[in-house]
């Protein structure tokens, strides 16, 4: 095949990324919209730049040491990206390559100004803009520099920005090409930046536009603030005018200058009004082309506007697709269940298919439509109501978004949304067999599910799994479990409240609920320090296992000293709780069974924390620690007015609380019980279609929903591209941070405390376990890389069930998510440690190592000198 070294802007289109890069092809689809003016020019293709490479054998072996490189490694990566851009620059052009690229230039004029800019496949993509990240050279001028500017654009591949983005979007450096764009230089009036949707709010139908005097080069170097102008429905509906004291300029020999503004000029307006919303009209039309929204660089020359880039806005998370126009209003799932993290396909369609309410996925992540519910009075009552004790955050988003008229549809009473029907069922009895009865449902179901999957294989196991998803949902939505669970978070709101109001006593529940009984999740962490006693009176043991990296590791143990007991006692616990693991509820995470290497930290830790028999100290402290809490607070009652009655009530709430409140951990355990039990029968038929040739890799079914594997196993044929796209999609859904509330219109709101209660400097966040402790801040985003001492202060973005091994060692725990109910904040107060939820970037503001005071009782975060 004949290799192209430069091909005209007017003959490529966005298809063609491997030839000419993102800039490149984005430029030459937007050269093809009707209306749509582009400077004229040419790019220097990829196999160019691929020739220049194979030129400079030496590349490789630095490629091959920059691909390991840490990326927070600066020093390193700047002095080996350095070395490989001064290589690339030190090639001579081949003198065919130089005469193609000299002959392209005389079409439009050799000695005419232009803009050459860099254009790397990675770049401009839907999933990673990579702004700013490779150079630009404006206003070059004559054959020789160009020749020289083009040899800089590829050498910009290797800037240490470029390369760091790379290292952290996992993006190898040998999978990235550069071509360059070369362009007729314009010289405008005014340039700058709109974006088709609000890149700050993630609104779809608001657009903005950043405006200043001369290039654009003065807003992107930040020389100059912006004028700022705000459209909506075709007009301009905010503006902020900035003092614009410079510019930057072309020289007519080449370069760029800055120049003063005159002072009478500095605060007019670079755009009119009229101006903006034809922009925005032309911004909208290329947005549509592209099919998603746009990050346009323009300049205004003679009162036309001339396109010179744009780029997908990767920063936007994406809206749920309901296949209408209507107006919606979206709850996220993983603030809930305390999983933030994006979920494979697999994972994300098997929670969709044993979820108990429909949902939406977007970004990776799983969302609730509550607009039905907002829509009437009854309904939106009882949503904020249930929502806001758990999580402020979360109602605080819904109120906003709610006290615009827009947003919401009123249905009246009436329509759906509105009170069930019936009303409230009847209160249960405060009773332990009731629990005790679940847990024995729970268990006799997932008994028999766990006997009849075995014989079912092909398609036949998903018709199977069909029906145990129903058999699941309906154990799941069993309405005495329901009403266990009500009842304990009731119970638990009944004494916070009563007993500030009486006594005022902040979060009373907190203590009166201490070592209650029945709570699976508390009782993993506290069997985890039974394991330890096990393992700490064997040295080599202990040795072996500070080594361990191999996950067959419990195959070895045997063969040391007190190894068969060590053996046996973590085995017996991965019998018990080893379908647990981070991030659960997506079933294609790597479960404790899987991946056992992930406990040897935590028991580690226990090792040498805690002395013998602490699991059954600590809950027995826990027990009395509640029973002298009851019998205070009994006593402080009955002193008061009416003290008697007073203290019968909170009797029988303390007893209700401590009989029911435990069970709130149970159905989770049941739900991922029978996770693993899907997964290892679902990856038994993909080890089967990995020796029948149909996939390369039996990982390779979670980056395929459960309808499309079904598919897979009944025609033994498979998407390979599909199964590629969707694993770099989901690489991309990590930059994502999603929000607690999404509309429909794209707009990401997460709510505030609104508070002035709280220290100057704290941070801010929600109380869910009483107390106040100070300790060292241990920031850990991994339980596999805990390192924990007596004391220490966990903070990280989320604990679901799978991080309570870790409550039993530390002082306090502080968490970016998070609310009342929710795992973390239960087990906090199971074990009585001070806790913070909800607390905003707390593993960035907050270092490892740092000395921090913890209020539980008050909900903020203060850090000490």
């Amino acid at each position: 095949m004949i290799k192209r070294y430069v091909v005209g802007l007017h003959e490529v289109d966005e298809t063609q990324v491997a030839v000419v890069g993102g800039k490149g092809a984005h430029l030459g689809g937007l050269s093809r919209i009707e209306g749509i003016r582009v400077p004229g020019g040419f790019c220097v293709t990829t196999d160019a730049f691929r020739r220049i490479m194979a030129g400079a054998p030496s590349i490789n072996d630095r490629l091959d040491e920059l691909s390991r490189l840490n990326p927070d490694d600066r020093a390193a990566i700047r002095a080996l990206s350095a070395q490989i851009r001064r290589t690339i620059e030190g090639i001579a052009l081949p003198d065919d390559l130089a005469a193609a690229i000299i002959r392209a230039l005389a079409e439009f004029g050799e000695q005419d100004a232009y803009a050459v800019r860099s254009s790397a496949t990675a770049e401009d993509l839907p999933t990673a803009s990579f702004a700013g990240q490779q150079d630009t050279y404006l206003n070059v001028v004559g054959p020789k520099a160009i020749l020289r500017h083009v040899s800089r654009c590829w050498a910009s591949l290797f800037t240490e920005r470029a390369v760091t983005y790379r290292l952290r979007n996992g993006i190898d450096h040998r999978t990235v090409h550069m071509a360059v764009v070369v362009q007729q230089m314009v010289f405008p009036h005014a340039a700058g930046i709109l974006f088709t949707a609000d890149p700050v709010t993630g609104n779809r139908k608001v657009a903005t536009v950043d405006a200043g005097f001369g290039l654009g080069e003065a807003l992107v170097s930040g020389l100059v603030n912006p004028d700022v102008f705000t459209v909506r429905g075709g007009e301009v509906v905010a503006r902020a005018i900035a003092a614009k004291q410079r510019a930057v300029h072309a020289l007519p020999t080449g370069g760029t200058r800055e120049v003063a503004i005159d002072a009478q000029r500095q605060e007019r307006p670079a755009l009119t009004d009229a101006q903006v919303v034809r922009l925005v009209r032309i911004g909208r039309r290329i947005e549509a082309h592209f099919g998603c929204p746009q990050d346009i660089e323009w300049c205004l020359v003679d009162d036309g506007f001339r396109i010179v880039q744009s780029r997908p806005i990767t920063t936007l998370f994406p809206i749920p697709e309901t296949g209408d126009q209507e107006k919606h209003v979206y709850v996220s799932v993983g603030h809930q269940q305390m999983m933030t993290d994006p979920m494979r396909p697999l994972g994300l369609s098997v929670w969709q298919l044993t979820a108990m309410a429909p949902m939406r996925e977007a970004g990776g992540r799983l969302f609730v439509d509550v607009t039905r519910r907002l829509a009437t009075p009854a309904g939106r009552t009882a949503l904020l109501d249930v929502i806001g004790r758990g999580d402020p955050l979360v109602r605080d988003a819904l109120e906003t978004v709610l006290a615009r008229d827009d947003v919401v549809p009123s249905l009246g009473d009436t329509g759906p949304g509105g009170p069930p029907a019936g009303g409230a069922s009847a209160p249960i009895e405060t009773d332990p067999a009731i629990v005790t009865e679940l847990i024995k449902r729970s268990q006799a179901s997932i008994a028999t599910l766990e006997r009849d999957i075995r014989t079912k294989t092909g398609p036949a196991l998903f018709d199977f799994l069909r029906e145990a998803f129903e058999e699941h949902k309906r154990v799941l939505g069993d309405p005495l479990s329901m009403q266990v669970i009500t009842a304990g978070m009731e119970a638990t709101w009944w004494l916070n409240d009563k007993l500030q109001e009486w006594l005022g006593e902040k979060n009373a529940a907190d203590t009166l609920t201490l070592s209650a009984p029945g709570n699976i999740t508390s009782k993993m962490g506290l069997a985890l320090l039974d394991v330890a006693d096990v393992i700490r009176p064997h040295p080599e043991v202990v040795a072996f296992l500070r080594g361990v990296e191999d996950e067959g590791f419990l195959d070895e143990l045997a063969k040391l000293t007190g190894g068969t007991e060590a053996r046996d006692a973590i085995a017996a616990y991965l019998d018990r709780y080893g379908m647990r693991c981070a991030g659960e509820i997506d079933i294609t995470r790597p479960r404790w069974r899987e991946r056992p290497t992930t406990l040897v930290p935590v028991i580690l830790d226990n090792v040498r924390n805690f002395e013998p028999g602490a699991a059954g100290r600590r809950f027995e402290q826990g027990r009395q620690k509640a029973r002298q809490k009851e019998q205070d607070v009994l006593s402080r009652l009955r002193a008061l007015p009416d003290g008697d009655r007073k203290a019968d009530e909170a009797k029988r709430m303390i007893d209700r609380v401590r009989t029911f409140i435990g069970y709130r951990e149970y159905p989770k355990y049941g739900i991922v019980s029978r996770y693993f039990i899907y997964k290892r029968a679902l990856l038994e038929e993909a080890e089967r279609l990995v020796r029948t040739n149909v996939l390369p890799e039996k990982e390779d079914i979670f980056y395929l929903t459960f309808q499309e594997l079904h598919d897979v196993v009944r025609s033994n044929q498979v998407d390979n591209q599909l199964i590629q796209q969707r694993k770099d999609a989901f690489r991309s859904y990590h930059a994502l941070t999603p929000p607690r509330v999404l509309t429909s219109d794209g707009e990401a709101v997460n709510g505030a405390y609104r508070r002035d209660d709280v220290p100057p400097g704290a941070m801010t966040g929600l109380p869910v376990s009483a107390g106040t402790v100070e300790g060292r801040a241990r920031v850990i985003l991994d339980m596999a890389e805990a390192d924990l001492e007596a004391g220490d202060i966990l903070v990280t973005t989320f604990t679901d069930p799978s991080w309570s091994p870790l409550f039993v060692g530390i002082a306090g725990l502080v968490t970016e998510v998070g609310g009342l109910m929710t795992h973390g904040a239960v087990i906090a107060r199971e074990y009585g440690l001070p806790a913070v939820v909800g607390v905003e970037q707390a593993t960035r503001r907050l270092r490892d190592g740092q000395r921090i005071r913890v209020h539980g009782t008050d909900g903020y975060v203060e850090i000490l000198p």
